[in-house]
């Protein structure tokens, strides 16, 4: 009898858990108040940048590490997504939550076409600030092109997702 009160206990536990996790971690579609920030920060050769920049684009800013696998799967994506879709005002920012070395070493093996900016550890607190409060990698925003935002997504962020979301504010 005791053994199966832990067990309906644990079970319990286990449920809600898991309930709690998946709620963190949908995506959230919807416009808020929130506007692209004027955080500045230093690309890879040292330069400091605004993502006020990108305003009057449709902007994704991608946080990501070289170290998370999730982040590396999702870069091909958006590298041809960069390329199939800048003509029509899209733009992609990295964010690297490392150092500029390590961002540097891994992009000898692979070409990036968009800005990628270093935020080392700030980043994740960047990433909280903006709604990401278990510090998922990789968490992505999606700006529309008055800045404000129209998608979080903790985890990975599909082709298919992004197209849904960006077709409609194409001109």
């Amino acid at each position: 009898m005791k053994q199966t009160t832990v067990l309906i206990i644990a079970a319990a536990v286990a449920l809600a858990g898991g309930i709690w996790l998946q709620n963190k971690t949908q995506p959230e579609t919807h416009s808020e108040t929130m506007e692209l920030p004027d955080y500045r920060l230093p690309d890879l050769n040292g330069n400091e940048r605004s993502l006020s920049e990108w305003r009057g684009k449709i902007t994704i800013v991608n946080f990501w590490a070289t170290w998370c696998p999730p982040c590396r799967e999702e870069i091909p994506e958006f590298v041809a997504l960069q390329q199939e879709y800048q003509d029509r005002g899209l733009q992609f920012i990295g964010i690297a939550i490392e150092t500029k070395e390590s961002v540097k070493n891994y992009l000898d093996f692979i070409d990036i076409n968009y800005p990628m900016l270093i935020a080392g550890d700030q980043g994740i607190i960047l990433t909280q600030q903006w709604g990401n409060s278990a510090g998922i990698l990789p968490f992505s925003l999606i700006f529309n092109q008055e800045g404000r935002i129209i998608h979080k997504q903790p985890g990975q962020l599909s082709r298919a997702k992004i197209v849904e979301i960006i077709e409609p504010l194409m001109d």
